[in-house]
């Protein structure tokens, strides 16, 4: 004959203490996981809005060498050096 098993009717649980403070502490991390990838997205907007940027003042670089050649621009007031090209002998 088959032996029957008794299930354990007594429930496992953790006290409503100890309950809380895991509640308590699994929400504070989930906020604060939360927050971080916030703060990752904006991260990658920043960077995309300086690539951006960089592409823009290249772009524009180059066209004001272009119009002048090389030269060095003094961003206080406009006055500009021409660079001058310096050849090996």
């Amino acid at each position: 004959m088959s032996e029957v098993k008794t299930m354990n009717t007594k429930e496992n649980k953790i006290t409503a203490e100890q309950l809380e403070k895991v509640t308590s502490l699994q929400t504070e991390l989930q906020k604060y996981c939360a927050s971080i990838g916030g703060m990752e997205v904006q991260k990658a907007k920043a960077i995309y809005q300086v690539n951006m940027l960089e592409n823009e003042m290249d772009e524009f670089k180059k066209s004001i060498e272009k119009e002048y050649g090389p030269i060095n621009i003094d961003l206080s007031n406009g006055n500009y050096e021409v660079i001058e090209s310096k050849e090996k002998e």
